[in-house]
């Protein structure tokens, strides 16, 4: 006997089909993958998108967004770039409308379109869109594009115009918990610059300062630690910045220099301890970096600052394997960050020992040249200390001395052939083939992940920096920049 025909198994199997096909295309990894809006309108659902004009001709190009709630600090981005958006009158009850004019386009390509809220305290998306130089609107969807292979080089301030020749290097870029609302140091502008390194297959390493001149809150002042940590709590917040390698919490807050608001309260390493992770506060006390940047996304890195090597200006309680100031310094810190990390575990919190240290390695070239970053150059009158490139091995010592901070990545934050005693910039000094020399001794260290030059750009546009620019290139940093270069070039390395 046949079996009865049953045209609606038929027709379902067809819808079945269509289905599939419509999701496989919308999940195709591509950016803007989508079926199009016509007419510059979006409706579906919350928010909506409106677009006008549609042809991109006859004036400025307005981007209306709507959706039923008043949201709170809004913000949208243009591919990554800040731009404000003004609140509406005149919306239906219970609708709420902003609106924008589109940046002109240089070459009309298609854009990212995404709107934010809560900005006053780490932007949350609402939503996202693909615009079309025709006004056509579709939905942006995550890119496939894979990171390059990955190399030890690293621009502090990278050039967004460098080619990285398809290799996945360093960036390390600079911010102020002070001026988090102000131009270029500011969170938006530091989310811009991270977009443009991401986009890269660049990792970023971001480092937070508390002001220009005081590169953390001065010892003991609880209410600069409030304002240092809420503005950490929001970079961590802030999905602009999803993309963050991860966080260098100061620099060279060893010397004076970096204590230039209040030098009468310099930071010590115990505060820098007490600051990063609670060491000497009650355990319960969670007023640190790592607990208040971990309860926000538990994803992000926290990395110990740089101290400063061959600076005197402070010491260190407990002297390390070397006697001299600036490792005694290092030695004192690593010391009491190993305590509060052990202090918090014991009382049963989360060991809080930081994921990394990012470290300051200058070299000293003098006569040796090229050849320097590959000499000891022990001094005894210090003790047996380096005096050059090879100080990251003093430092790499004390962080191998400690149980929760042993064998824990290192990042040469900072690097060039400047050594401030003598006064010569890289401009005058730098000998051929010392970034190579130096990209293959940290070669035979697997604990140190990046080499990063200081710099590639000051787009700040800090003229004092030009001669240690590799895009700017005065004198010798034309040597520098082509072989930094050419080392990106070579056969794919760590």
């Amino acid at each position: 006997m046949s079996r009865p025909s049953r045209p609606w198994l038929r027709w379902a199997g067809w819808a079945l089909v269509v289905l599939a096909l419509a999701v496989f295309y919308w999940l195709l990894p591509i950016r803007g993958q989508v079926t199009i809006a016509p007419g510059g309108v979006w409706e579906e659902p919350w928010p909506r998108w409106r677009v006008s004009p549609t042809n991109g001709r006859g004036g400025p190009t307005t981007v209306q967004i709507s959706d039923g709630v008043g949201w709170p600090h809004v913000l949208a981005t243009v591919d990554g770039q800040p731009v404000s958006v003004q609140l509406r009158a005149g919306s239906s009850p219970g609708v709420y409308t902003w609106a924008f004019v589109l940046p002109a386009s240089a070459d009309g390509a298609p854009v990212e379109v995404a709107f934010y809220h809560d900005c006053n305290t780490g932007c949350r998306r609402r939503s996202s869109i693909i615009l079309g130089a025709d006004g056509a609107i579709g939905r942006a969807t995550p890119s496939s594009q894979l990171p390059g292979a990955p190399t030890h080089l690293c621009a502090v301030e990278a050039n967004p115009e460098r080619d990285w020749h398809g290799r996945s290097g360093w960036d390390v870029t600079l911010t102020y918990a002070r001026l988090a609302d102000q131009a270029h140091w500011g969170i938006d502008d530091l989310a811009w610059r991270v977009q443009q390194a991401t986009a890269q297959g660049l990792r970023v390493l971001v480092r937070v300062d508390y002001d220009q001149g005081q590169s953390l809150p001065p010892a003991g002042d609880e209410r600069a630690l409030v304002l240092y940590l809420d503005y950490l709590r929001r970079l961590a917040r802030d999905q602009r910045l999803a993309g963050v390698y991860g966080y260098v919490l100061g620099s060279g807050f060893n010397e004076l220099g970096s204590n230039s608001l209040d030098p009468q309260r310099p930071v010590t390493p115990a505060w820098y301890a007490r600051l990063f992770n609670g060491y000497g506060a009650p355990a319960a006390q969670g007023d640190n970096a790592v607990q208040v940047v971990r309860a926000e996304n538990p994803q992000v890195r926290l990395l110990v600052g740089p101290v400063r090597p061959w600076v005197a200006d402070q010491d260190g309680a407990q002297p390390g394997p070397i006697d001299a100031p600036w490792l005694n310094y290092f030695h004192s810190l690593a010391a009491a960050l190993d305590a509060g990390a052990q202090s918090k575990q014991a009382a049963g919190y989360a060991l809080a020992a930081p994921d990394g240290f990012a470290l300051h390695a200058p070299g000293r070239v003098g006569d040796l040249g090229a050849a320097e970053p590959q000499t000891d150059q022990r001094q005894p009158e210090w003790n047996g200390a380096q005096a050059g490139f090879r100080v990251y091995r003093d430092w790499l010592e004390i962080i191998n001395a400690f149980p929760t901070t042993r064998g824990l990545p290192a990042f040469i934050t900072s690097t060039n052939t400047f050594v401030a005693a003598d006064g010569v910039t890289p401009a005058d000094n730098y000998p051929a083939g010392w970034l190579s020399a130096a990209l293959a001794e940290i070669g035979q260290a697997p604990q140190v992940q990046a080499l990063c030059w200081f710099l590639d750009q000051d787009r700040s546009g800090d003229a004092r920096w030009d001669d240690f620019s590799l895009t700017a290139q005065p004198g010798r940093l034309a040597e520098a920049a082509a072989e930094f270069d050419a080392l990106l070039r070579a056969a794919p390395q760590p």
